[in-house]
């Protein structure tokens, strides 16, 4: 298997807005708290990132701002794909010269490409730079299911290195897992860390670690540590309040709960809106059991 790029918890980090423009300085303020509370990696530019309503002079701007806060203290991880091979692979290379240590990757919305597709979309990306390729596979959100084929080609390649597997399928993973050992997994679904962990993944691509980094590091080292009655446990805890991070879709109630939180990120961009008032209520009262707020 390759180098591993982060081992543990990888925020998918919001995109604080002001006035409609990115607030660096409360963005400053996240990546800080991700660092002092243990967070391996962050990801930023990704789907929790708002990456589908950012130009691509905000992401470059992001990106450099994440590196140069960050300055060696966290792995950066930049989402820069797209559904148009030529921009993905633009926005791959000025990613990694502004010094992330990997790219994220999310299969080409829309297009709904082949697996020939898929495999000649993911190797002009890779052979186009120098850093880490990570696969996204979030078929939910972009209609389409990277197949087993593709992940047997893409395994070989030097610079693709893992994938972000958030399809919500345990026995996929596991035959990903299976199939594919040059390849490492991580969850892209904060409820499953612990069962993709106990299969051979090395950790999360996470939305819950924005609001309760710690608490999400702490179920990983628990798997880490093999003390999976513990993670577990851990995992359990928490349930109620990833299902109401995930209420309305995503970004809307993990913005939400941290400005509640006393973090100015502002409001999702249209054609994201604001919560209704029945899930807000919902996102309330649990980050209040939580003694969230």
């Amino acid at each position: 298997m390759k180098a591993s790029v982060f081992e543990g918890v990888c925020t998918a980090l919001v995109t604080p807005f002001r006035d409609g423009s990115v607030d660096l300085e409360t963005f400053d303020l996240l990546l800080e708290r991700q660092i002092a509370n243990g967070v391996s990696a962050v990801c930023v530019c990704g789907t929790t990132g708002e990456s589908a309503t950012l130009h691509d002079e905000e992401k470059l701007t992001l990106i450099e701002r994440a590196v140069k806060t960050c300055d060696g203290r966290m792995t950066v991880i930049a989402g820069t794909g797209s559904n148009d091979t030529s921009h993905a692979i633009a926005l791959s290379k000025a990613a990694c010269d502004a010094g992330a240590d990997a790219v994220l990757v999310v299969t080409p919305y829309y297009n709904k490409a082949t697996e020939n597709g898929l495999i000649a979309h993911y190797t002009a990306v890779a052979d186009a730079v120098e850093k880490p390729v990570i696969l996204y596979n979030v078929p939910s959100r972009t209609g389409v299911h990277i197949p087993l084929s593709v992940y047997r080609v893409l395994q070989h390649h030097p610079r693709i290195v893992g994938v972000k597997e958030a399809s919500g399928d345990v026995a996929y993973a596991t035959q990903i897992l299976t199939e594919t050992e040059e390849l490492t997994l991580w969850s892209g679904n904060d409820d499953l860390i612990v069962p993709l962990t106990a299969i051979g993944g090395k950790g999360v691509i996470s939305v819950l670690s924005n609001l309760c980094p710690s608490e999400t590091e702490a179920i990983c080292k628990a798997c880490r540590d093999g003390d999976y009655e513990a993670a577990a446990a851990r995992q359990r805890e928490m349930t109620d309040l990833i299902g109401a991070l995930f209420c309305e879709v995503n970004p809307i109630p993990i913005k939400t709960a941290m400005s509640m939180l006393g973090y100015p990120v502002g409001t999702a961009r249209l054609p994201l809106c604001e919560m209704s008032d029945k899930n807000l209520q919902i996102l309330k009262s649990t980050m209040k059991k939580h003694g969230l707020i």
